[in-house]
């Protein structure tokens, strides 16, 4: 029904993440995502974060969907798993697009067939993001190895605490209005609120 009411919206994407707490089995998974797929005719993204659900996503599974549904054209991988990212690599067709789902993996997934990333990073540092991306794609590898250190220390404070929890606390302390985030999430601890201070100064 989201899914729908999105596209009826005009959404240019959907990004579908697995039941979490009603953790299924591979079929009920499977059915889970081909439901959405034969609902809509908007692309569908794929969102595997098995630290939030519970349930990583086997690299057969991505595979047989992104065969079975063509609206399903791109995994957003969170697994933090480099070999299953490889065997995704290796199992699906060169137009389904793989995309990192970890700030802190955004080059070692481009050099395994990646596409770019679906970032926190870029919140609060676009340009820092693009940098990574945009110079392992320009085949100058030594520039995006140097980018993605840079911006560790960063990703790692945006990580510290639950996210969102940081990225609002850093727009904030940028100037933009974002407020507090939602309970059961609270506000940044103090440490954390200077650490992050530091790093965007």
């Amino acid at each position: 029904l989201l899914s729908k009411i999105a596209e009826n919206f005009g959404a240019d994407g959907l990004l579908i993440i697995n039941p979490y707490y009603n953790k299924g089995n591979k079929s009920g998974i499977k059915a889970h995502f081909t439901k959405i797929a034969q609902s809509v005719d908007t692309p569908i993204i794929i969102y595997n974060v098995p630290s939030r659900t519970g349930v990583n996503l086997s690299p057969n599974l991505i595979a047989e969907l992104s065969y079975n549904e063509p609206n399903i054209v791109a995994v957003k991988e969170a697994s933090g798993d480099m070999t299953q990212v490889a065997e995704i690599a290796r199992l699906v067709d060169d137009d389904f697009a793989i995309y990192s789902g970890n700030d802190d993996q955004i080059l070692p997934i481009l050099s395994l067939c990646g596409q770019g990333v679906i970032s926190v990073l870029s919140n609060i540092n676009p340009s820092l993001t693009l940098d990574i991306t945009n110079s392992f794609f320009a085949g100058n590898l030594a520039d995006s190895l140097k980018y993605q250190l840079k911006a560790l220390p960063i990703i790692n404070a945006l990580f510290e605490e639950t996210n969102p929890i940081p990225v609002k606390e850093a727009l904030n302390l940028l100037g933009f209005n974002f407020g507090e985030p939602r309970l059961p999430l609270i506000k940044c601890s103090d440490n954390l609120r200077n650490k992050l201070k530091a790093l965007i100064k």
